[in-house]
């Protein structure tokens, strides 16, 4: 959330320095994301008040004659600005007068189509304060003499960017944040003064739903009926135009762009005391009612001002007008405006709380409107707001928490600021309707507080700082009873109490102190799955991998490319429209991931993440390999493979004390994410885990990758395996050698098993050292040579050893093989 300071200086005269700023927010739990300057205009920038606007014949431009003040008197320029058409006299313009340099060019005086262009009249964002840069930038009648500088009324200031956690919903505007500051800083609070809400009932009259909703999204499954507390009033005789230079100015600091000055009135009451209004042209409010109602029908469309259309429905809280006078809103059949053209019934004002609808909104010549001012529910406006795809300013306070007890006060500062800015009338009464719920009072003791935060504070200072921060405080003792402020919609509970009294308190005044632990028998062994999972991260890394973290959402469309499990866990308010349900398989995550490298570029890529198949929740390692794993002027000789993948998890096993072993995959044992001939089965210390092999051709080109790339995905934990402490043999070792011929088709692993089955206690390792194929094994045939290795309790002699060579070639010849011979 973006403020300048001088705002902030206003409510808090006595504010510390910018400079100094940036250590106290982030005492108070609000950081700051950065300090920026805002730099004032060229002082050779300066008010010009229009006289005519015509257009040039035969071209795009327009002749704006102007009076440039007692200094240079009246002028002309031509401008091309799509909003210089058609300019009303007295309408004042920035005028970059010549001589004046901005943007690196100076500007001089020039003809343009028979005119003599004397200066320029620029956009906000030429004069560097705005991004606006669709036309001239217009300026209030009479916001100054002509021929004022303008740096004069838009001086430079400093722009904080302000952290904000979700639940501190007090804290998003200026008042929110000077509260806190004044609380803390033990300075004096200056907010604006705002006459009381009239008591008398106004001329709009206003209806709430009279009929709760229990939502199917609500975890809460409460009776929720949508607005608590409306007020409305009705203003007349505004003259609209562009808002004032000092609100255009704070609006425009504040992030948000200047429309007109109603709209800039709502955005301006929004951002100083943290309520949003909605204010409608008054013409378009049937009846001077307003109702306040849910969808009647599934799939209503409504159009927004912007001209988007919404689908609404039963469980959405719609602002309608009174439509027909003779009937009640809910009874009505047709009570909808379908795309913006009215049926049987009334219109659609806006989908509460979110966004303004199409009929209604205020437009140039609106002179009268009605201000909404309400409270809504949070958990309702959230849902819908998710489900429509809209984040408006409005909804991100709404779902938060606005304080119930604003919108009165809020109604009555728009109506004071369109009298004041905009020559309106508001009217002399005000309607409100709704009775809020206000947060109930919270008893604890300062002996609760003082040992849940672990430091001493006196009692009597915690008053003062709950006094401080606008509760009411009571008890006798060492009890409080504590009444919230009606903003402080987060205060729910004595350990709110406690968070904030070591808030103002200050957290760099709680003693470092060692904790008294007791460690219950059933906590032993808690923590050893996270230190597992950092042994996997540290070996992983230290062998070149990287850490990749995705989301656990994924679209039937992703499992379908990827040839997995279809989600069947569902999300009810998806994100977007790829994150649909949670995914049922780790790789696909990882194959996202290496898409967004560059073509040919080196990857090695881990996660460690939980997946939600149709069996059961579980957690996964994945490692991908994509390219040649090192440069070849560095290292020419080791390039991607099957081999160099394999190799590298051999590694990862053997730094982990694991065996590791791959058995072949064939057939329908294949599993979907693999090439059907590069393809197997992980055994991890005896147990099979998962699987691990070349991605298949199909599925790396749905990615958008070659196939060159290299997948592995296991069940977390790895299975252990029980160690224990063996003498190394003193006695030597005996070596054999053996060439076994089989079909081609027969893995490397399936001669060792044999090997070994046959080898019994002797037999410590088989080593390959040589693989042939050609005529002297046959075709279809290959050779594949082994060393192995024998050692006893003693020095083997040929007698003992001989016996079990020979059953290890019977065993060769049992599975129809062949013993090469030379």
């Amino acid at each position: 959330m973006k403020l300048p300071y001088s705002w902030l200086k206003e409510f808090i005269p006595q504010l510390p320095p910018v400079t100094e700023l940036e250590p106290i927010f982030a005492q108070i739990g609000l950081p700051l994301e950065g300090i920026e300057e805002s730099p004032t205009v060229p002082e050779g920038v300066i008010l010009v008040e229009v006289i005519s606007a015509e257009p040039i014949p035969d071209t795009k431009l327009t002749k704006i004659t102007f009076n440039a003040g007692p200094t240079h008197g009246t002028q002309t320029i031509a401008s091309g600005a799509p909003n210089a058409v058609g300019l009303a006299a007295g309408t004042m313009l920035a005028l970059v007068t010549p001589g004046t340099e901005l943007g690196g060019m100076t500007y001089g005086v020039r003809e343009m189509q028979g005119v003599t262009s004397w200066g320029m009249a620029a956009s906000e964002r030429e004069l560097g304060i705005g991004d606006q840069n669709a036309g001239v930038m217009l300026i209030r009648a009479g916001e100054a003499p002509a021929g004022t500088p303008l740096h004069t009324l838009w001086p430079a200031d400093h722009v904080l960017d302000i952290e904000v956690t979700p639940n501190r919903a007090d804290v998003l505007s200026v008042l929110g944040v000077c509260r806190d500051l004044a609380a803390f800083l033990k300075l004096e609070l200056k907010e604006p003064n705002i006459p009381a809400a009239p008591t008398t009932a106004g001329e709009i009259s206003v209806s709430l739903p009279d009929k709760g909703r229990i939502l199917d999204r609500d975890p809460q499954k409460k009776l929720r009926f949508g607005s608590d507390h409306f007020a409305a009033r009705a203003v007349s005789g505004i003259q609209n135009g562009p808002a004032p230079l000092w609100m255009q100015r704070r609006v425009t600091l504040a992030g948000m762009r200047p429309i007109d000055l109603i709209v800039d009135t709502s955005n301006y009451v929004m951002l100083e005391l943290g309520q949003p209004t909605a204010l409608y042209d008054r013409r378009d409010v049937a009846n001077d009612k307003v109702v306040v109602a849910f969808g009647l029908r599934e799939g209503e469309m409504v159009k927004d001002l912007l001209g988007n259309t919404h689908q609404v429905g039963p469980e959405d809280l719609l602002i309608l007008d009174g439509g027909m006078a003779d009937e009640p809103i809910m009874t009505v059949a047709e009570a909808f405006s379908v795309m913006g053209e009215p049926k049987e019934g009334s219109h659609v004002l806006g989908v509460a709380g979110i966004v303004g609808g199409d009929h209604g909104h205020v437009r140039a010549d609106t002179r009268d409107v009605v201000i909404e001012a309400a409270h809504f529910d949070p958990v309702l406006l959230r849902l819908t707001a998710t489900r429509l795809g809209l984040k408006t300013d409005a909804v991100y306070r709404f779902e938060r928490g606005v304080d119930p007890l604003l919108a009165p006060k809020a109604a009555v500062r728009v109506a004071e600021l369109l009298r004041e800015c905009g020559g309106g009338t508001p009217e002399p009464g005000q309607t409100l309707v709704g009775t809020p719920e206000l947060p109930a009072d919270i008893t604890a003791t300062g002996d609760q507080i003082r040992k849940l935060l672990g430091m001493e504070i006196d009692t009597a200072e915690m008053r003062g700082i709950l006094t401080r921060l606008g509760c009411k405080v009571s008890g006798e003792g060492d009890t409080l009873t504590v009444t919230p402020p009606s903003w402080r919609v987060d205060m729910l509970i004595w350990q709110d109490l406690a968070e904030e009294v070591a808030r103002l308190h200050g957290f760099t005044n709680l003693p470092e102190t060692l904790p008294h632990l007791r460690v219950h028998d059933s906590n032993l062994g808690a923590s050893d799955p996270s230190l597992k999972r950092a042994e996997l991260r540290r070996v992983l890394s230290g062998l070149g991998f990287q850490e990749a973290v995705t989301y656990t959402f994924t679209s039937e469309a992703e499992t379908e490319k990827a040839r997995t499990e279809a989600p069947s866990v569902k999300l009810r308010n998806p994100m977007t429209a790829d994150r649909t349900g949670m995914r049922t398989a780790l790789y696909p995550s990882l194959l996202k991931a290496a898409g967004g490298y560059g073509k040919g570029e080196r990857v090695l890529l881990f996660e460690i993440g939980r997946i939600f198949p149709q069996s059961g929740e579980t957690e996964r390692l994945g490692l991908l390999m994509r390219g040649d794993l090192a440069a070849k002027t560095y290292q020419a000789g080791v390039q991607g493979g099957f081999s160099v993948f394999k190799g590298l998890v051999e590694s990862f096993a053997s730094a982990l004390g694991a065996s590791f072993a791959l058995e072949q995959a064939r057939g329908e044992d294949v599993p979907a994410a693999l090439h059907p001939g590069i393809a197997g089965h992980v055994l991890w210390n005896g147990q099979r885990v998962g699987w691990l092999g070349a991605l298949h051709p199909e599925i790396a080109a749905e990615f958008g990758l070659k196939g060159d790339t290299f997948v592995m995905e296991v069940a977390l934990p790895l299975p252990g395996r029980d160690w224990a402490f063996a003498d190394p043999s003193r006695a030597p070792a005996a070596w054999r050698d053996l060439a076994v011929i089989a079909p081609a088709g027969v893995s490397y692993g399936e001669i060792v098993k044999v090997l070994q089955d046959a080898g019994g206690e002797l037999l410590e390792s088989v080593e390959p050292f040589d693989v042939y194929t050609g005529e002297q094994v046959g075709a279809g045939n290959r050779s594949v040579a082994v060393r192995l290795t024998y050692r006893g309790a003693k020095t083997l002699t040929d007698e003992e050893l001989d016996p079990v060579f020979n059953a290890q070639i019977d065993a060769v010849k049992g599975m129809g093989w062949a013993i090469r011979e030379k």
